[in-house]
């Protein structure tokens, strides 16, 4: 008899504890229902953990992440569907979950993330939620190498297949049309639905150029002092200085300049005037914030349009017409797996990544990882740290386990000679100088490779870079030796009475110079409409240094690596595996 009062007991206890467990779930989703979503995830929070007295721990953790995304809040909403995938992976939501996770990755530009979870969908009630939102997602995909590379991987998908079609339609290439008739003919369709008229050959006796920069100039300072945009109006004034050029070769260039302020409505304003809409070319915006109305007027109007300074391709992705002068971040990790791979001996391709904690840092890591797999380096060790923990690099890299009789380290808890490079994607000096310093520690070999950008930089000696023989990608090199580069910046000092320079090592007016005398020579060449001339064509720049489109890419695909001798920079040549 006592037994069974303690039992019943007991039964009453779980039950009043079922009980408030329940009405929180209930006033969660109202809360939901409502759109009040800070509040309800708080409410869901409260019912993650699991317990007997909780049923309702996966769907509080699955309205978690919802009202997370609803936020805005991606990161958190995708780490936790990940942690339910990992906890409870035979619930029957999990269609959901996965669902909504490859939103989350399409929303965040990861294609592949997005298409592999989708590939985790089994139910057949769901199979048209799926297919409505990889067709959406994919419609926002207008880079066609990763549309190739998705088709390669998906091979059997009709939806992929016919986006990769839709940007085939967009390319002049033969190898791209040839691709388009294959993939018609593979899954029936008409290949005209795709291909667009090609585009017409226009040459002028004189091109319109449009300048769209921020030049911000109802608030310079009359005064000689280095301006807070200095880089702008020195990249301006090498642009002007080919124009001059260009015109003793009989190539005729109107260049039009117009100052954005830095100010996404200012361009909208401009972009409304009717001389805009007929430039031949359009360069710029510079600054991502002033991006997006200047490529859909780009799209629209079918006016070429150039970016000469950043590595970022999403500024133009969503563009047919737009183009990068400097080549992206997925082509310098991709070209800097295949430099490490093919500058490190055979039996020393042990490599360590080492990247901060930015956007950019994550796109060349990608890209750096997907190529290092196709070839032999081994990714031994990932390090993703931000400028408040760069501290660490010295606990992973030197951190002494053994000293000789002078207190001199000589063992570490990453051994000597276990490692043979590091790809280093940060371009902040608190993460750098770490690793080099790191590195000067331990007295073994290895290759350091990183940015340019490190020379801008007083962080670290020149000379320090020569002793460790670090490697950096430089898309903007050229030989201070260089005979044309000499006659630039004397004639430069001539008409400025000052250097071109006003940084270590970058010189953007040099780059403005080269940027704006390739693309007086394409306008030349191919016409207003250059993409079959620019998709055929290796370009030498009047400086010598190759640019490449070819394959329907719209940023340059070369990446030059160089390194110091005898206390001068020289270009590392090698063999692209």
């Amino acid at each position: 008899m006592h037994i069974n009062r303690i039992i019943v007991l007991l039964l009453l206890s779980a039950a009043a504890w079922a009980q408030p467990a329940q009405q929180k779930y209930i006033n969660a989703k109202t809360l939901f229902k409502e759109g009040k979503y800070n509040l309800a995830q708080e409410a869901f929070r409260q019912l993650i953990p699991y317990s007997q007295d909780n049923p309702f721990s996966q769907y509080a953790s699955f309205y978690y992440a919802l009202s997370a995304y609803h936020q805005g809040y991606r990161a958190v909403a995708r780490n936790m569907l990940l942690q339910i995938r990992e906890l409870y992976p035979a619930w029957k939501q999990m269609d959901e979950v996965n669902l909504w996770l490859a939103r989350i990755y399409f929303d965040e530009k990861a294609w592949f993330q997005g298409m592999q979870a989708l590939t985790e969908i089994k139910g057949k009630e769901i199979q048209k939620f799926k297919e409505t939102l990889k067709a959406e997602a994919l419609s926002g995909l207008n880079d066609l190498q990763t549309l190739k590379l998705l088709y390669e991987k998906y091979p059997a998908d009709e939806t992929v297949a016919r986006m990769l079609a839709r940007g085939l339609g967009n390319s002049n290439a033969p190898a791209d049309m040839q691709l388009l008739a294959a993939l018609a003919e593979k899954f029936g369709w008409k290949k005209s639905e795709f291909a667009q008229q090609a585009l017409p050959i226009v040459k002028k006796p004189v091109y319109s150029v449009a300048l769209l920069f921020p030049f911000l100039a109802s608030s310079l300072e009359p005064t000689p002092l280095r301006k807070r945009n200095q880089f702008v109006l020195d990249l301006y004034e090498g642009m002007k200085m080919a124009v001059d050029s260009l015109a003793h070769l009989g190539v005729r260039i109107s260049l039009r300049a117009y100052d954005t302020d830095r100010n996404p409505e200012t361009v909208k304003q401009l972009l409304e005037t009717e001389e805009l809409k007929a430039a031949d070319l359009i360069i710029g915006p510079l600054f991502q914030e002033e991006n997006a109305p200047a490529q859909k007027f780009s799209a629209t109007y079918r006016i070429n349009l150039f970016n000469p300074v950043t590595f970022n391709y999403d500024v133009v992705q969503s563009n047919p017409y737009g183009y990068l002068f400097q080549p992206s971040l997925e082509i310098i990790g991709r070209e800097s797996a295949a430099f490490l791979n093919a500058y490190l001996p055979t039996h020393k391709k042990k490599c360590m990544l080492i990247m901060g904690d930015t956007r950019r840092d994550s796109v060349l890591a990608a890209a750096f990882l997907l190529k290092a797999r196709e070839t032999n380096l081994r990714i031994v060790q990932i390090e993703r740290v931000n400028r408040n923990e760069s501290g660490r690099i010295l606990s992973v890299l030197a951190t002494p386990t053994e000293f000789d009789e002078f207190k001199y380290p000589i063992q570490f808890t990453l051994p000597k000679d276990s490692l043979n490079c590091i790809f280093v994607t940060s371009e902040d000096p608190l993460i750098y100088t770490k690793v080099i310093s790191s590195v000067e520690t331990r007295k073994d070999s290895i290759t350091v490779l990183g940015s340019e950008a490190w020379l801008d930089q007083t962080a670290v000696e020149f000379a320090k870079y020569q002793q460790l023989g670090v490697v950096l990608y430089a898309p903007n090199f050229t030989p201070f030796a260089n005979r044309v580069v000499q006659q630039f910046r004397k004639r430069y000092i001539r008409l400025h009475g000052r250097s071109s320079a006003s940084a270590p090592y970058t010189d953007y007016a040099r780059i403005g110079f080269e940027f704006m005398f390739f693309a007086g020579r394409l306008l030349q060449e191919g016409g207003v409409y250059f993409q079959q001339h620019l998709n055929e064509n290796k370009v030498n720049t009047v400086f010598g240094r190759e640019v490449l489109y070819s394959g329907g890419y719209r940023s340059s695909q070369i990446v030059p690596f160089i390194k110091f001798s005898n206390g001068e920079l020289f270009n590392i040549t090698y063999r692209n595996p």
